[in-house]
């Protein structure tokens, strides 16, 4: 490449490596067949009409497929349907109501299994509930709690009376929350007197009660009871604001008849943070959003009526919107729920739970799996996990190495997997592999989801020939798309549409390979300039961690004054590995021998752990204030706060 070109792409290494064909029981069983990409390259706007009158139930059928005015999408328009009849009321009347929906697991060890019918009835109840403190269409709700069933309930009962829901994380800080309650202008609020993780009862009630202090919008509240008889604490309880949930709702009638929504009715907002700038409402509608959520659940995952499916992330965020709720819900699925977190009892505690109910597909974050590989194969091997046919990742790019882990330790060395990237804002899964359908290889999301067009791009918009890397694009309309900014349209023109005029663009810089895979290299922000050289972290920390002795590693630029950024990685070993100035060379060395000379980190520091949130991200932004010695941006969203002290007492030894 060029000097005077450098800036115009995201340089890329690629290794040749194993791939992984389709074998002939899952090609020949499979749900999406190969002609699903023919058909959908055709003709977009037909395939997704098609696809609307076979997976959803319309009230009113629609009659126009897209208008689209760029950047503004409407699909389905002048139809009308109900999102929480679509993922309960139509399967009980299929005769499936006795059919489970969850199976739920406390971290405390309690249980709970819903089937159709109950979930319908306690939908109805909630419904009612809200409609009583004068929740009406078009209203909006926030929703602060624990992984409890009550969360999807309450979703589905804003989705019945077309009421849009805000939920928000439960780890969040009141400051948070209460900006989420006051740009939504939410009218109740639905929490929890808190949850257990890790052991502990976690209180939720006092921070909400600190977020509605400061949100006048608010005129009452739903307290969900999860402290458990024994647990320590009392719950404070403002008289006329406050009804618990235990109450409430099951005084309420469990006929609540769901209501016909436009499609392009307001479904939820969902917030995506902001470092500079207050949080995005994004804006899902119902019919599109619904339809990119059942359709990917049922290609990507290839779902059968009898398959136990368990995503284990956190509703708060988007996943657990699209592939806990709506996605899962709408196909009629059988799920788990699981409250708690990965070690707690103990470093098994996933894999009994698969063993106990023979879970078919697991689905889960890149993180957890290389926490489960720094803890060795020992916790998996107690068990039974030939029940998994099918296994899925999401969040962020995976290791070549985890994801080849993943599939030996956890899979057996026989399940496909489905490397998936999508985001909050696209709705639903946009790049995967789709089982029996496509050859994997480790680390790459492999192609567009049938009728998504995505490209790559150099800085000035061009297209970038296969082999090279750059800025991830979609360039045609899809319809879980999101439908705006909340309240900020200028907002929303300006974040997603104006970088490549026409395209939108996801923030996202990927590579694909000479076959036209697709490499997801992170978050643009996370690109390093070293010597000229735009050089991606994920790259990086794939070469570290695919050194056997490595568990987890992070990468970030410093500034550096000869080579504008160094690298500066972040290095988790395995158990029993020591951590020598020896070792650190020899790490320094393979990085070099994978990717070339360029990307050999000139810091390099062994670590106890990363700073990540509590949904299992990485914190790249403290790891950049740790290592330019800057005071520590916000933190309150860390799973451990320690953490980041215990590194930063060592940084000195970090360079070569």
């Amino acid at each position: 490449m060029a000097e005077e070109q450098r800036g115009d792409a995201i340089e890329t290494f690629q290794a040749a490596g194993e791939t992984f064909p389709p074998d002939a029981a899952t090609v020949a069983a499979a749900n999406a067949q190969a002609e699903i990409y023919a058909r959908a390259a055709a003709d977009p706007v037909a395939f997704w009409a098609a696809e609307a009158r076979e997976r959803l139930t319309w009230r009113k059928p629609f009659t126009k497929t897209l208008e689209w005015e760029l950047p503004f999408a409407r699909w389905f328009d002048d139809g009308e349907l109900n999102v929480a009849e679509n993922c309960v009321d139509r399967h009980v009347a299929a005769g499936r109501g006795e059919k489970v929906a969850f199976h739920w697991i406390g971290e405390p060890g309690d249980r709970r299994t819903i089937t159709y019918a109950e979930l319908l009835v306690e939908v109805q109840r909630t419904a009612n509930a809200l409609k009583g403190l004068g929740v009406t269409r078009g209203d909006r709700v926030a929703i602060y709690m624990p992984m409890v069933p009550e969360v999807a309930i309450a979703m589905l009962a804003c989705a019945r009376i077309g009421a849009a829901h805000s939920v928000v994380f439960s780890g969040f800080p009141a400051s948070a929350l209460a900006d989420r309650i006051n740009d939504a202008e939410a009218k109740v609020l639905i929490t929890a007197d808190g949850g257990y993780r890790k052991g502990s009862f976690f209180e939720l009630k006092p921070i909400a009660d600190e977020a509605m202090k400061s949100s006048p919008s608010i005129t009452g509240s739903i307290v969900y009871r999860r402290r458990q008889p024994g647990t320590p604490g009392e719950t404070a309880m403002q008289q006329g604001r406050d009804h618990w949930w235990q109450d409430l709702v099951p005084q309420q009638s469990t006929d609540c008849p769901a209501e016909a929504m436009p499609a392009e009715q307001l479904l939820f907002l969902l917030y995506t943070s902001g470092t500079t700038a207050k949080p995005k409402g994004i804006m899902h509608t119902s019919a599109g959003y619904l339809l990119g959520a059942a359709l990917t659940h049922h290609a990507v995952f290839d779902i059968k009526p009898d398959d136990v499916y368990w995503c284990a992330a956190d509703v708060g965020w988007i996943t657990g919107h699209t592939y806990i709720v709506y996605g899962p819900l709408a196909n009629g699925a059988t799920q788990v729920m699981y409250e708690g977190t990965p070690d707690t009892p103990s470093w098994d505690r996933w894999w009994s739970i698969i063993e106990e109910l023979k879970v078919n597909i697991l689905y889960c974050a890149p993180t957890a799996i290389r926490a489960f590989m720094r803890q060795g194969e020992e916790h998996p091997r107690k068990h039974d996990l030939s029940s998994l046919r099918l296994l899925g990742s999401v969040g962020e790019p995976i290791n070549p190495e985890a994801w080849l882990w993943y599939r030996s330790v956890i899979g057996g060395g026989r399940t496909p997997i489905v490397d998936t990237w999508w985001q909050t804002e696209t709705g639903s899964i946009a790049i995967s592999p789709l089982p029996g359908v496509t050859t994997t290889k480790p680390g790459s999301a492999t192609f567009a989801m049938p009728g998504i067009a995505a490209d790559v791009v150099d800085a000035s918009g061009k297209s970038v020939p296969l082999g090279g890397g750059g800025f991830l694009t979609l360039t045609q309309p899809w319809p879980s798309m999101l439908r705006g900014i909340w309240g900020d349209p200028a907002r929303f023109k300006e974040t997603y549409w104006s970088r490549f005029p026409g395209s939108y663009f996801a923030g996202d810089g990927a590579r694909r390979d000479e076959e036209g895979y697709f490499w997801l290299l992170g978050r643009v922000d996370d690109v390093m300039n070293v010597s000229a050289h735009r050089i991606s972290t994920i790259e990086v920390e794939s070469a570290l961690v695919d050194h056997h002795n490595v568990a987890e590693a992070a990468v970030v630029g410093k500034n550096d004054p000869l080579t504008g950024q160094a690298i500066f990685a972040f290095v988790i070993l395995k158990k029993g590995v020591e951590a020598t100035d020896e070792f650190a060379h020899e790490l320094r060395g393979h990085v070099a021998k994978q990717i070339g000379a360029i990307a050999r980190p000139k810091f390099l520091l062994f670590v106890p752990d990363l700073p990540k949130t509590r949904s299992g991200k990485i914190m790249r932004r403290l790891l950049r204030d740790i290592a330019e010695g800057r005071a520590l941006g916000d933190v309150t969203t860390l799973a451990d706060g320690g953490v980041v002290d215990t590194i930063r007492s060592n940084t000195g030894a970090a360079e070569e």
